[in-house]
């Protein structure tokens, strides 16, 4: 079974626990089952949107992704979500690829994105001096006003895994990491939130960085 496959069938296996909770948008782009195991264990209430009318039964979302930034635009653009994506005013996180969906340009196939915030990603290549792809722990700073970092220690890590990133902003940039370059860790529109690092698997800062996400008001 290929992993799309897989992810379709899990849509309709794994147990949606009553109106409300989290909706993953599943498009095709990335393995979710260690997003999933994390929201299970948090037993925070999520399901999945396949289709438009799904978003109504969910307050809050989830664009997970990983791989190609590029790639992963033609299958959500394939997907039809996006002018529905674009349309919600309830939080939204994208968590790896899915937070570089939500910038205006990646370098990584030099694709053009959703363009809910006007950054752009980009490759590290020159740009830092240190090995590539960016792998494993590093200190996150974050905005006092950040709400996804509630409860959470300043300079906490969290894990990466990353070869592209997105440029530091300060009218964006809610969180910033440094890996030979200062990028941002995190990302805020409004509604729209986004982190670089993976909180799945980032110990007990990223289970609480679920948490907020999942007990957000905005």
């Amino acid at each position: 079974m290929s992993e799309i496959d897989s992810e379709k069938e899990m849509s309709h296996t794994s147990p949606f626990r009553g109106p409300g909770g989290i909706g993953i948008v599943n498009y095709g782009a990335g393995n979710i089952f260690s997003l999933t195991a994390a929201l299970d264990r948090l037993d925070v209430s999520y399901g999945f949107i396949n289709n438009p009318e799904d978003f109504e039964q969910y307050d809050r979302y989830i664009i997970p992704g990983v791989g190609h930034a590029g790639a992963a635009m033609e299958k959500l653009t394939a997907s039809g979500l996006i002018p529905y994506i674009k349309a919600l005013k309830k939080p939204v996180l994208g968590i790896c690829v899915g937070m570089q969906l939500l910038t205006d340009f990646s370098e990584e196939g030099n694709a053009n994105l959703t363009g809910i915030m006007p950054i752009k990603t980009l490759h590290f290549d020159e740009k830092s001096k240190l090995k590539i792809p960016h792998t494993g722990w590093n200190r996150v700073s974050f905005n006092s006003d950040n709400q996804l970092f509630n409860k959470i220690e300043q300079d906490a890590h969290f894990y990466f895994v990353h070869s592209y990133f997105i440029e530091f902003n300060s009218k964006f940039t809610s969180a910033s990491a440094d890996y030979g370059i200062k990028f941002s860790a995190s990302i805020q529109k409004d509604n729209f939130f986004g982190v670089q690092f993976h909180p799945e698997k980032s110990g007990l800062a990223g289970e609480q960085l679920l948490k907020n996400f999942a007990h957000l008001v905005i």
